[in-house]
């Protein structure tokens, strides 16, 4: 597992936070592994949370109907790429 940079660790306690996540840590997270089925566990449900949880963190919407959604939230290191994308527009 690689080391979490500083806005990985940051997306990590937000996902952690809004989903109720008690019995992981942020260090449990590989920021490569899946955050949905085999990897954090997550759900479309899970998804629609963390989406609304990114809107009023970092002030911009992820669209249900994107295209990119399977990637963009593949993982925590893409999840987080895609945050740091968005912040700078």
């Amino acid at each position: 597992m690689s080391e979490l940079t500083n806005s990985e660790k940051e997306v990590a306690e937000l996902i952690l936070e809004s989903l109720n996540l008690e019995d992981v840590t942020v260090s449990d997270i590989d920021p490569d592994a899946a955050l949905f089925n085999e990897g954090l566990g997550l759900d479309s449900i899970d998804a629609l949370e963390l989406a609304m949880a990114i809107t009023q963190k970092y002030g911009f919407q992820l669209k249900s109907d994107d295209s990119n959604n399977a990637r963009i939230f593949s993982s925590l290191r893409n999840l987080t790429n895609h945050i740091e994308a968005q912040r700078q527009n």
